[in-house]
């Protein structure tokens, strides 16, 4: 049997993250991940928290190598009217840009950079069992190319995503949030982008209050097209023997600002339809264990806050086990579970109100305060535990109250 200090389930950003610091700190950590690198992933907008992430752990010199497209605000289009953030115009002080990434790519030099760092990952490998019921450690047996191959180790971190490796080896309840929305995305070759104004700029062009478009063009010429909203808009999309090529080019019809730029070009796979993204578990940690990532919550892609979470996520979680394996006593329901929470919750406000209309009130509304840009901006950004800013410490009321005051001036006009 093999000794190890840490296990880590899951190579993508937060495992990475997670058992990067780790080896850093001079542990020995091993990495387990069920598929080969590149991988089918979603999810390509980053946060500029996350960059913080990368720097700090040291990843960040290898994912300046591929010249991924910079990613400094975003544009938002609904009826015509444009409302645009820049993320150097930040209220919480921090990174002011960061990348859209092809997932396939981007995951893979995250990974490669973790072994350069010391990280040792082993692909195509699965959890065959895990034991926790002895106090000197955990043992547990891996299932790889060579055969099963037995470990102890001091602490796991499980960074598995949607596989929810621990979740269910251990039983852990996870909940499907039921949810109206469902998503669909594309990609397709974009390269006669240059003779578009701000070709890369990444966009979303709102077709009703809860259906709306992204538009996410990357480094290689490629450009990510999605789909989300109610899911009365996707009859198409799941009717038996449904086209779904079809069904999304009808649905792009809608499209007013990007219909020129991209009616008509083949797309590079059929559509990808996904449901019941929203998810979480009835527990973050354990006894020598800790959930990360989309392991532990997911919300909505509308502002891009997955990678954000699972980095956050990530880095908590590996600070504490190193604390823990120093032996200092942690309290993990405050210093993790209640700063996870806390995060999350700003951002499922955010996601609720945008849903409502109200949030789109206050991105249109011509008026809007230069001050509350900033902070708005902030959120967006991904500093939700940001305290000082109101649009965090108060995100409960201040978007119904100031969408209440948009109307208000409607009517006064």
């Amino acid at each position: 049997m093999k000794n190890i200090d840490v296990l880590v389930i899951g190579a993508g950003p937060s495992g990475t993250v997670a058992s990067t610091y780790l080896a850093n700190q001079g542990y020995n950590v091993m990495v387990v991940e069920k598929t080969s690198f590149p991988r089918y992933v979603i999810g390509e907008s980053l946060l500029p928290l996350s960059m913080g992430h990368f720097e700090e752990v040291g990843l960040l010199p290898y994912l300046e190598e591929p010249n991924f497209v910079v990613k400094e605000g975003a544009l938002f289009i609904k009826d015509g009217k444009e409302f645009r953030i820049s993320f150097d115009d930040n209220f919480t002080e921090g990174w002011t840009w960061t990348w859209q990434v092809p997932r396939r790519q981007f995951d893979k030099a995250l990974a490669d950079a973790a072994e350069k760092k010391g990280v040792n990952i082993k692909y195509l490998s699965t959890l065959n069992s895990i034991d926790f019921s002895s106090e000197e450690a955990v043992k547990f047996e891996v299932n790889t190319q060579q055969g099963i191959e037995e470990y102890s180790c001091k602490y796991v971190i499980d960074s598995s995503g949607y596989g929810g490796v621990l979740t269910r080896m251990l039983e852990i309840p996870v909940h499907v949030s039921p949810t109206s929305n469902m998503a669909t995305y594309v990609k397709l070759k974009d390269d006669t982008r240059d003779q578009w104004e701000n070709p890369t700029q990444i966009s979303f062009e709102i077709l009703e209050t809860d259906l709306w478009l992204w538009v996410i063009p990357f480094h290689n010429s490629n450009t990510s097209l999605g789909f989300v909203g109610n899911k009365k808009y996707f009859s198409d999309f799941v009717k038996d023997g449904a086209d779904t090529t079809a069904a999304f080019n009808k649905m792009f019809d809608r499209s007013i600002k990007f219909k020129e730029r991209f009616q008509g070009r083949e797309l590079l796979w059929e559509p990808t339809v996904h449901t019941d993204y929203m998810r979480s578990s009835d527990k973050f940690f354990g006894d020598r264990f800790v959930l990360t990532g989309n392991t532990t919550e997911f919300l909505d892609p509308v502002f891009s806050s997955g990678v954000a979470f699972a980095t956050e996520s990530g880095l908590s979680a590996a600070k504490l086990v190193a604390r823990e394996l120093k032996g200092e006593k942690i309290d993990w329901q405050k210093e993790y579970v209640e700063h996870l929470e806390y995060g999350i919750d700003v951002f499922r406000t955010y996601v609720k109100e945008w849903y409502t209309g109200d949030l789109q009130k206050i991105f249109f509304h011509v008026n809007i305060n230069s001050l509350m840009k900033k902070q708005l901006t902030s959120v967006l950004a991904g500093y939700v535990w940001d305290k000082s800013n109101p649009f965090v410490r108060k995100h409960k009321t201040i978007i119904n109250t100031l969408a209440q005051v948009v109307d208000i001036e409607k009517m006064k006009a």
